[in-house]
Order: structure tokens, then C-alpha cells, then sequence
């Protein structure tokens, strides 16, 4: 098993989830802050604000809209000829983690009113049945998304060997995909501390779980591509970037910066 390549990945992965995380906040944070009576706070692992407006609740709304925004971006990306493999693989990270960081919190905002699609719905005065319909919009949306995605890891294998059958492009997957999103979790966790437990922990697993098993599903369908065996992924840049964002999170973000 290529150590070298799960290693990579789940460094690059790990800083996709935390720059889609923090573009999520960010995106919570720069709206309320253009809303008279009301004064955000960044953190590395939230937000807050003080003061209040009605339209506060509606702009719970901003980050899941973000996080959407990025994993599209990403994806128009992945179209350049000229991108480096291991760009390539980071620009599939952050669709994956854009994805499955927005999509499932449609589905809990119609269970939980007072999570931020709740608070969204709830300030639209949404009916059981329009939720109903957005819950279901979104978890049809995530098969979607996986196949997307796969295809995104899939694309990212360079010259070599074909990947003909399902169980090739299966395994491949494990290698570039599974195995680094869960490996990815305590490295991730290191990011989100100190909050409640199920913050620190729920939140990465059920991204990387959720979005390891849409990926799977879809190795069946992917077309042949290159094999990996010829790509020595790179470690010393993931890793130094994920080191430098672990210290802007938790020496400059941790404090909070008021907007």
C-alpha cells in the first residue's frame, strides 16, 4: 500500500476541510457585520456576534451558501489542463469537503431549528412540507456530489498502468480517498479545539465518513484512467501548510477577531 500517497492526501485533505470551514465562518461573519445592531466575532471553530437584528437568523444561512460556492469553484477548476497533480487532488479535497460540509446541514436543519439552516428556515417561516422537500433535495444531491467527486480522484492519477474494473478503481479509491479522510480526522481535530466534544468530533467524522462512502459508491461507474503507481506525492508542502494554518487557527483565530 502506498504509504507515501495516503500520507499526502490526508494532509492536503486536512487543509481543505479547515479553509472550508473557515470559509464558511468568514462567510457568516462579513454579513452580520454590514447589518446595523449587530457585531460578529471570528474564531477559529465558530462565531458569535453581539447586538441583535431580525435578519440575523436569515444570515445564518451565508456559510452553508459559501461552502456550495467553493466545492463549484473547485470543480470549474479541476477543467485546467495545466493544473499539477497535486493541486489537482487539493482542488478535489475542497470540493469534497464543500460538499459534504454544506449539503448534510440541510437535512439537520429541518430536524434541528436552531442549527443554522434551522435558524434560516425557521426566520422564512418554512412549512413541514417545504423542508421535507429541501431535506430531500439535498440527500439527493449528495449521490450527486459523490459522483463528482470520484470522478474529480479518479481524474488525478497520472501516467501508467490502466485502472480497467471496478475493482482497481476500488481500491485506488481507498488509497487516495478513504483511507486519507479517515486518517485526516485527528489531524483535524487538533483545528477545532477547545469546543463542546461533539463539535470537535461530530462535525469531521460525519463529513469524512459521509463523504468517503459517496465516493465508493461510485468507483463502479468510473471510467479508465492512469494508475498512480508513477506519482511520488509530495509531503513536505502539505504538511508545512497544514502546520501554518494549525498556527494561524489557534495563536491568531483561537483569541477571536471582532468585525
Amino acid at each position: 500500500m502506498p504509504r507515501r500517497l495516503i500520507l499526502s492526501s490526508a494532509l492536503l485533505y486536512t487543509v481543505a476541510f479547515n479553509l472550508t470551514f473557515l470559509i464558511q465562518e468568514l462567510f457568516l461573519v462579513l454579513p452580520k457585520a454590514l447589518v446595523p445592531g449587530l457585531h460578529p466575532i471570528l474564531y477559529h471553530n465558530n462565531h458569535t456576534w453581539q447586538g441583535s437584528n431580525p435578519l440575523a437568523s436569515l444570515l445564518q444561512g451565508t456559510g452553508v451558501l459559501a461552502t456550495l460556492l467553493s466545492a463549484l469553484l473547485s470543480l470549474l477548476l479541476l477543467r485546467l489542463r495545466a493544473l499539477g497533480r497535486g493541486v489537482r487532488l487539493f482542488l478535489v479535497w475542497m470540493a469534497f469537503s464543500g460538499f459534504f460540509m454544506a449539503l448534510p446541514q440541510v437535512v439537520i436543519g429541518t430536524l434541528l431549528p436552531g442549527s443554522d439552516v434551522g435558524m434560516v428556515m425557521q426566520y422564512l417561516r418554512l412549512d413541514t412540507a417545504t423542508r421535507a422537500g429541501a431535506a430531500l433535495a439535498a440527500s439527493l444531491l449528495m449521490p450527486l456530489a459523490g459522483r463528482a467527486v470520484a470522478a474529480g480522484f479518479l481524474g488525478c492519477a497520472p501516467e501508467g498502468a490502466q485502472l480497467p474494473n471496478t475493482r482497481a478503481r476500488l481500491r485506488y479509491l481507498v488509497q487516495l480517498a478513504v483511507l486519507p479522510a479517515l486518517i485526516a480526522i485527528p489531524m483535524i481535530i487538533a483545528f477545532r479545539v477547545p469546543r463542546e466534544l461533539i463539535e470537535v468530533v461530530a462535525v469531521p467524522a460525519v463529513v469524512s465518513s459521509l463523504g468517503a462512502l459517496s465516493v465508493l459508491a461510485f468507483a463502479r461507474q468510473g471510467r479508465t484512467v492512469r494508475s498512480p503507481a508513477a506519482w511520488r506525492a509530495p509531503i513536505a508542502l502539505p504538511l508545512a501548510a497544514a502546520v501554518t494554518l494549525l498556527a494561524v487557527f489557534q495563536l491568531f483565530l483561537r483569541r477571536g477577531i471582532p468585525f
